[in-house]
C-alpha cells in the first residue's frame, strides 16, 4: 500500500518535492493544503500559489484555510488520516494538536543543514554572510521553531557567484529525492530522528527592507554577497542625490592607491561611496581598500541601466558618491 500524503507549501520552493511525490507510486497525495489565493502585483489581481496550481493540473483536492489552527482544519487533517504530513514552506505554525495525528509525523524540508539557520531565510543568510557550502535537512517539527530532531541531510557547496534565487532552485531540486527517501525509510524504521543541538544554532530571520541599505565601510566581498543574497527582494541598495538606488555589481580586485581614475578625488583620499570610473568599467570605493565593481543601476523610479549608462546619463561628477 501506498503511503498516505497531505502536502502543506506555498511557494515554487515547495514544487520539485510535490512533482516528485506524485510521480512515485509509493505515495498517495490525498490532499494539498496550501495558503489562500491572495492578491499580487501592481494590480492587485487574485493569484493562486505555484503550489495549488500543481495541485490542480495533477486533479489533487485542494485545502486552503485562513487559519491551520481552526476547527475546521482539525476536521480536515483527521478525516483523511494521513500516514505523514509533508511540509515545506506552507506559511503557518503548525498547532501541537494537529502535530500529533500522523503516525510518521510532520515532516519538513528545511533550506539548511540544521541547527544552522534555523528561520524564515535560510538561503538568504548563509548567502549573506559568505557561507561556502549549505544544504537541504529533514525533520520532524515540533513545537519549536525549526527545533524538532532531524532525519536525513544532503549537502551542498555554495558557488562564489551564486545568487540566492539559483542556489534555491538547487536546494529545492535536491531536496525532492531527500523527502521521497526520508518517508521511506521512517515507514520501514530505518531512521533514527536525531535532537538539534540548540548550542550549535544559528539563525536567519525574515527578511526586512532595511537588510538591503549597504554600508560602504565593508569590503567589496562582504556587500557582494549582500547583493546575491538579497536577490530579488529586498535587493542591495544605497542612496543617490537624495533618491534610492538598487545596484548589482561584483567584487573588484582593484587597489586604490596609485590608479588612475577619470573621475579623480583630491589625492589618493577616496571617500566611501565614491563612484569611480576606469576605462569601461565603473566601481564604487568599499572598506579596507577594496572596490565593488558597478555592472546595473536601477534610481528610484526608473528603469535598471548599465553601469556606463548610469555614469553617463547622471552626469556623475568628480568626488561624487553613494550616500
Amino acid at each position: 500500500m501506498p503511503l498516505r500524503i497531505v502536502f502543506c507549501g506555498t511557494p515554487a520552493f515547495a514544487l520539485p518535492t510535490l512533482r516528485h511525490l506524485i510521480a512515485q507510486s509509493e505515495f498517495q497525495i490525498a490532499s494539498v493544503v496550501t495558503q489562500p489565493d491572495r492578491p499580487r502585483g501592481r494590480g492587485h489581481e487574485i493569484s493562486i500559489s505555484p503550489v495549488k496550481q500543481v495541485a490542480l493540473d495533477a486533479g489533487i483536492e485542494v485545502y486552503q484555510p485562513e487559519s491551520i489552527r481552526s476547527e475546521e482544519a482539525f476536521d480536515h487533517f483527521k478525516r483523511l488520516s494521513p500516514d505523514a504530513v509533508v511540509i515545506i514552506a506552507y506559511g503557518q505554525i503548525v498547532p501541537l494538536p494537529l502535530i500529533g495525528l500522523p503516525r510518521l509525523g510532520w515532516i519538513n524540508l528545511h533550506a539548511s543543514l540544521l541547527p544552522r539557520y534555523r528561520g524564515a531565510a535560510p538561503i538568504n543568510w548563509a548567502i549573506v554572510n559568505g557561507e561556502t557550502s549549505t544544504g537541504v535537512t529533514t525533520m520532524r517539527i515540533d513545537s519549536g521553531l525549526d527545533t524538532g530532531p532531524t532525519l536525513l541531510k544532503h549537502e551542498m557547496c555554495i558557488a562564489p557567484n551564486e545568487t540566492a534565487p539559483e542556489l534555491s532552485a538547487r536546494l529545492a531540486d535536491a531536496g525532492a529525492a531527500l523527502m521521497a527517501e526520508t518517508l521511506l525509510r521512517l515507514d520501514k524504521c530505518e531512521i533514527a530522528p536525531m535532537p538539534q543541538d540548540n548550542s550549535q544554532a544559528t539563525f536567519a530571520p525574515l527578511l526586512k527592507r532595511e537588510d538591503g541599505r549597504i554600508d560602504w565601510s565593508l569590503p567589496a566581498r562582504t556587500i557582494y554577497n549582500r547583493i546575491r543574497g538579497l536577490q530579488p527582494w529586498p535587493g542591495a541598495f544605497t542612496s543617490f542625490r537624495g533618491k534610492t538606488c538598487h545596484i548589482w555589481g561584483r567584487s573588484g580586485s582593484y587597489t586604490m592607491k596609485g590608479t588612475d581614475f577619470s573621475v579623480p578625488s583630491t589625492g589618493d583620499n577616496y571617500g566611501l561611496g565614491t563612484i569611480l570610473t576606469r576605462g569601461s568599467e565603473t566601481s564604487i570605493v568599499c572598506g579596507e581598500g577594496t572596490e565593488l565593481l558597478l555592472d546595473f543601476a536601477q534610481l528610484e523610479g526608473r528603469k535598471r541601466v548599465t553601469a556606463r549608462d548610469f555614469v553617463n546619463g547622471a552626469r556623475i561628477v568628480p568626488g561624487e558618491r553613494f550616500d
